[in-house]
């Protein structure tokens, strides 16, 4: 058992020591939006919105086709109208013998073919959806952007906060191993007994257990920091700057609608409502243009005969067996599940920043009494060292004195943590 701990804390100390790479939030945010996963997995949502909106052009712009067709037939009615296409008939084709049972005619034909969308007022409809639904994701990615600021700024601080913890603990421990060879002396010169002493060894082992779990916070928050930017996880990270109160300017309070999400939830819901529209639309007729250059030969790719047809087509779909119907119903119920959504989504938005507000009151206020009570934590340890020193007080009462000195800074170190996230988050959602 002893050599499995020896061996897990060896592996950990030597994880931890680590070279240290210095790194400011700056240079964090940059890296975090040149390299995060999730903004590149938003950014290519967007492209595929846009080749959809793209796609959509086909509402306006031609179809052309071209084609090039050989047969070989004895069939009579293709053969004799072959031979009309390539203006070759005499008057001999018109033997009835031969129209009945003609020769083996061969025929190699060349079409260009165009058609064009005039009037297709639902694929209008659909375009404009396309278009919506693309501005929408382009909203999206860049509240993912403003999201991973937020997540930068909460993965920092913890950083910050853990460095600190480290910080603190490394001078209890410190302080713990100078009174634990006081105690140590006073026990040789009979002013303690044994199990004083072995109270303040106890002491020495918690505050080490607390330091390398410190250390193992450290870890962890340059691993999320890695993982945020999308780099190596195994660079322990040193931030630039220490966790202090973050002094802003004043905060809104209220949930503005040009806010990227809830605009994006809006854009969505239009896109909703046109297809919505588009599906109505679907039961008006269609007009297309069509046009075709066709070039005949017995001989492959040879011409000696051409000729074009161009028109006009009205369509009209008057029944599908009830499928548009219901589809319009289908695309009628998705629009106003959108519009619920939009406002819940609005709603919860409200929720939360009421909430977030409650938390950043209760921080402010925790904020001065944390730090209160650190300084009378540390006012009390003082006066309990010295008089253990005097051989006044007890060794029990020097250690729950120290250990609360150690409880009152991490507090408040934890509390200037809850305090600026608290505050970004509402910058977060307010802004």
């Amino acid at each position: 058992m002893r050599a499995i701990v020896f061996i897990s804390l060896f592996s950990f100390l030597i994880g931890f020591s680590q070279q240290k790479s210095m790194i400011s939030k700056k240079e964090v945010l940059q890296k975090v939006h040149e390299g995060n996963s999730s903004l590149k997995i938003t950014n290519q949502e967007y492209l595929m919105a846009k080749a959809d909106f793209n796609q959509s052009r086909a509402v306006f712009l031609p179809n052309i086709t071209a084609s090039h067709t050989g047969i070989l037939t004895t069939n009579p009615l293709m053969a004799f109208g072959s031979k009309l296409n390539q203006e070759i008939l005499t008057q001999n084709d018109f033997d009835p013998a031969r129209l009945n049972d003609p020769n083996e005619t061969r025929n190699f034909a060349t079409v260009l073919e165009i058609q064009q969308p005039l009037i297709n007022i639902d694929g209008i409809y659909k375009r404009k959806a396309s278009k919506v639904k693309m501005e929408a994701i382009e909203l999206k990615t860049s509240r993912t952007k403003e999201y991973l600021t937020l997540e930068v700024n909460k993965a920092y601080m913890q950083l910050q906060l853990s460095y600190r913890g480290v910080e603190v603990l490394e001078k209890a421990l410190t302080t713990a191993e100078a009174n634990k060879q006081l105690a140590e002396n006073s026990f040789k010169q009979g002013f303690l007994q044994e199990s004083d002493v072995l109270a303040v060894d106890v002491h020495v082992t918690e505050v080490k257990n607390q330091l390398q779990t410190a250390k193992s916070n450290v870890l962890n928050a340059s691993n999320y920091l890695s993982f945020l930017m999308n780099e190596r996880g195994d660079v322990v990270y040193q931030p630039a700057d220490s966790l202090t109160i973050n002094i802003s300017k004043e905060l809104s309070k209220a949930v503005s609608n040009d806010r990227s999400d809830i605009k994006a939830m809006e854009l969505s819901t239009e896109a909703y409502k046109k297809m919505y529209q588009s599906e109505k639309m679907s039961f008006l007729p269609r007009l297309n243009a069509f046009g075709s250059y066709q070039l005949f030969d017995n001989n492959i790719f040879n011409v000696d005969a051409s000729g074009y047809l161009v028109g006009a087509q009205l369509s009209w779909d008057i029944f599908q067996g009830s499928k548009r119907f219901a589809k319009v119903q289908k695309s009628k119920a998705e629009y106003e599940k959108s519009v619920l959504e939009y406002q819940q989504y609005k709603s919860k938005s409200e929720l939360e920043l009421n909430k977030v507000l409650r938390m950043l009151h209760d921080a402010e206020n925790k904020l001065k009494l944390t730090e209160l009570a650190m300084q009378q934590s540390k006012e009390a340890l003082r006066i309990r060292k010295n008089r253990f020193k005097e051989g006044l007080e007890k060794s029990t009462d020097l250690l729950i004195a120290e250990t609360k000195y150690i409880q009152k800074q991490l507090e408040y170190y934890q509390t200037i943590f809850e305090f600026n996230y608290s505050k970004a988050y509402v910058e977060f959602l307010t802004k």
